[in-house]
């Protein structure tokens, strides 16, 4: 068994001093002290050898174990010092290869190019959670209580949520609108602030809608604030995205929390306002509602209505980057498929 077991030693010493990698010398350890490897079938023959040998035996095995641990361990260390020196042949001078870059999606950079314009107007920014209440959701913005944006056709309501008085029922935010007065009711007039998120709608999806997408709100309300001027934020929000001036139209519009309020349309960018499928054919698309705080939505936010005024817009952001690069599909920018989207780096 001793001579074996220095043969043993002898021969693996060497293996272990040749070995050219750290996978060569996992092998080697693992033939040697694995639960099949000889060193391990060593110590299993001991219970069969006489008594009076086994202590003597055993001890030589071990110690066979520890040295061969000892110089799988060094040559571990050498051969990690040997991987990391550079070769001589290494031409420090040649350019290297630069690693693959992402790059912002492009409804993410259309938020921060109009969070760049809002802020150069002196808007705020404010955020808010993606689950809201019917309180704020509907009942703050004058919507009646029989209005079908209410119903689970429209709204995704939110499971053992969907129940009880209306600060109780929870569901996904359908819009950002309620977020506003939350907003109104923690801060104190004037009020100059935008509100971008993602919203949640229970419709069918085609080229053009999802049922989560981004929104991008924008509120001011003050003392003597005229229509014009609301009309000129639009004008210039588009003409700094775009690069260039957008032509714009306003027509009249109901929803139940602005008064007066208007659909607000922009050229649409896929066809030059010649018409297409995108458009349907009239030259124009809807990217935004817009108009003057309903006073009931003021006075739930606790202003006088008889003081202040203000103008609404809430931008389609999915429909804008669409208009902003020309493509005719919103699916597209929700499918996370990389060929599409590393063409926006």
């Amino acid at each position: 068994m001793k001579e074996r077991l220095e043969k043993l030693l002898e021969q693996h010493n060497e293996r272990i001093k040749n070995a050219v990698s750290l996978e060569k010398l996992q092998e080697l350890k693992s033939n040697l002290l694995g639960k099949q490897g000889e060193i391990t079938e060593l110590l299993k023959e001991i219970p069969k050898m006489e008594a009076s040998l086994r202590p003597e035996l055993g001890k030589a095995i071990n110690q066979a174990k520890n040295r061969l641990s000892e110089l799988i361990e060094e040559k571990r260390e050498e051969l990690k010092l040997k991987a990391s020196e550079i070769p001589e042949t290494f031409d420090c001078t040649v350019p290297g290869i630069a690693p693959p870059a992402g790059g912002l999606h492009p409804i993410t950079q259309m938020r921060y190019d109009l969070d760049d314009a809002f802020r150069s107007m002196g808007f705020e920014i404010y955020q808010e959670d993606d689950i809201t209440s019917e309180l704020y959701a509907f009942d703050k913005l004058n919507f009646p209580p029989n209005h079908p944006a209410r119903e689970s056709m429209d709204t995704y309501w939110i499971k053992d949520h969907d129940e009880g008085a209306v600060n109780e029922k929870l569901c996904l935010r359908p819009h950002l609108t309620g977020g506003s007065v939350r907003y109104m009711q923690t801060h104190k007039p004037p009020y100059r602030f935008i509100y971008p998120g993602r919203v949640y709608r229970n419709e069918t999806t085609d080229s053009h809608h999802e049922r989560a997408f981004f929104q991008y709100e924008a509120l001011i309300v003050d003392k003597d604030l005229t229509y014009t001027a609301g009309k000129v934020m639009i004008r210039s929000i588009l003409s700094k995205v775009f690069g260039r001036d957008i032509p714009v139209r306003m027509r009249a519009g109901f929803f139940p929390f602005v008064e007066p309020g208007f659909e607000i349309d922009m050229q649409c960018q896929i066809c030059g306002g010649k018409g297409c499928s995108v458009c349907k054919q009239v030259g124009w698309i809807e990217i935004m509602p817009g108009g003057t705080p309903h006073p009931n939505v003021l006075k739930a936010a606790g202003l006088d209505p008889d003081e202040y005024t203000g103008f609404y817009v809430n931008i389609g952001l999915d429909r804008l980057v669409m208009m902003r690069y020309g493509v005719d599909d919103v699916r597209l920018f929700h499918s996370a498929d990389l060929r599409f989207l590393k063409q926006f780096h």
